[in-house]
């Protein structure tokens, strides 16, 4: 059973001003939704993790990937580009050219003011703005479509609808994948039912449609994949740093989660220390601020129990999203603390390798599970000065093949090693000879 900290930040001491009342129903769910969200991170409004889960959650371009909406806003440049230029050399092949020429004008308006908006409040995109900008390309292609329906030949008349489809290039790295990919598919399903409606469908003319719904679909669709495994690589590697910060940590030591925590519980202590010193809260307590002591005291108590029992790796799994979901890690007795920086750093860069993109097989299970220990089994007695650490990876969803030589070497810097294959799962005992003592 988790415990969930009490946020005695939130709380207050005596003497200090309460919150405000809630005005509206909404303002009092807000409220009541970050409280929540506090305790079960176990961070405080004010504390950097609780400042970087914000940023992280805002819309926009993120990890970098405005560079690529940069680049897929030059490509929508240029295609809008051509297709002015195509639709002006056809200027008098239409029946009602004035309606294409005002959807282009619309289409240009719209272009420029999220120009202006991109350079003015950053890289960011609301909700309400995404909507305004679907709205707009919606009549820039109802307009495109009304003036090419007497020509029936959407395949060589087409073009600021077309552009459309490439509108929504740079917007793949502002706004979540669900949203661009309900508005490819809209647009797709348009141009299908336009296509059936004003042009015969013949041998000669079905190629052109095919042509022209993959120009509308195809690039848009690319766009938001390169996005999207750009920023999964982004996050693995910075997920990757973060556990590798682990190698140089102490033999027993408190993760970052509860370093923030300490930080949190360290400020309710100094304002209730302060509150006793400038006579706001005179001792003896009152009944509120000797609870709010109380609290304080038992967390603390707990997190010094924990610290002598979670080691590094404990730490470099949990606080991991991808090897979080895909290792389970048995340590009774602690014996991760006694590993050397080499030996750690060969640790993890096996389990990364063995984990791969973190994908399990089913649900909830692991795909790598790790058991150290227990000392001196298998005939490796333990010395006065040092002592063999066996530790077992199995992999229940990698095969042996699958593994590269990086792999290999890195178990190597661990010790020495044995592996076999059981009933489809890879099962490795490595004997890591440690120093009983560790200076860590």
């Amino acid at each position: 059973m988790s415990r969930i900290p009490e946020d005695t930040i939130s709380h207050g001491l005596p003497g200090e001003p309460p919150l405000p009342a809630p005005r509206t129903r909404r303002e009092a769910r807000e409220r009541y939704r970050g409280s929540e969200r506090r305790q079960a991170r176990g961070l405080p409004s004010t504390s950097t993790g609780a400042r970087s889960l914000r940023q992280a959650a805002k819309p926009g371009a993120s990890l970098g990937a405005g560079y690529l909406g940069l680049g897929a806003a030059v490509l929508t440049a240029i295609e809008a580009v051509a297709g002015i230029a195509f639709f002006i050399a056809r200027w008098h092949g239409y029946v009602d050219p004035w309606l294409p020429a005002i959807a282009w004008g619309l289409y240009v308006v719209a272009a420029i003011g999220v120009g202006l908006s991109v350079l003015t409040y950053g890289e960011r995109l609301t909700g309400p703005a995404f909507v305004l900008i679907c709205v707009v390309l919606a009549c820039v292609v109802t307009l495109d479509f009304v003036g090419i329906w007497p020509q029936h030949d959407i395949v060589h008349t087409a073009t600021a609808s077309m552009a459309a489809g490439f509108a929504l290039l740079p917007i793949a790295t502002l706004r979540p994948a669900r949203e661009v990919a309900a508005a490819i598919t809209v647009l797709g399903l348009a141009f299908v039912a336009m296509s059936f409606a004003s042009t015969p469908i013949t041998r000669d003319s079905l190629p052109g449609i095919v042509s022209l719904l993959s120009l509308v679909v195809v690039p848009p669709s690319i766009a938001l994949y390169v996005v999207q495994r750009f920023r999964q690589l982004v996050q693995r590697e910075l997920d990757r740093v973060l556990v590798q910060s682990n190698v140089q940590a102490p033999q027993f030591a408190v993760g970052m989660l509860a370093s923030d925590e300490l930080a949190r519980l360290d400020l309710a202590a100094e304002k209730l220390l302060d509150a006793v010193a400038n006579g706001t809260d005179p001792l003896p307590l009152s009944d509120a601020s000797a609870s709010v002591a109380a609290s304080l005291a038992t967390e603390l108590r707990l997190h010094l129990i924990e610290g002598r029992r979670e080691t590094w790796l404990y730490h470099a799994i949990t606080e991991s999203d991808n090897l979080g979901r895909a290792v389970s890690v048995a340590d009774p007795a602690s014996l991760a603390g006694h590993l050397s920086p080499a030996q750690r750093d060969g640790l993890l860069q096996a389990l990364w390798q063995m984990v791969g993109d973190g994908r399990t097989t089913q649900p909830g299970s692991p795909v790598v599970s790790v058991t150290l220990g227990p000392v001196g089994t298998d005939g490796h007695p333990v010395t006065d000065d040092t002592m063999d650490v066996p530790i077992i990876i199995e992999s229940h969803g990698v095969a042996r093949r699958s593994l590269g030589p990086m792999a290999w070497s890195a178990l190597a810097r661990v010790g020495s090693y044995s592996e076999t294959v059981r009933d489809g799962t890879l099962h490795i005992v490595a004997h890591c000879v440690v120093d009983r003592h560790p200076t860590m």
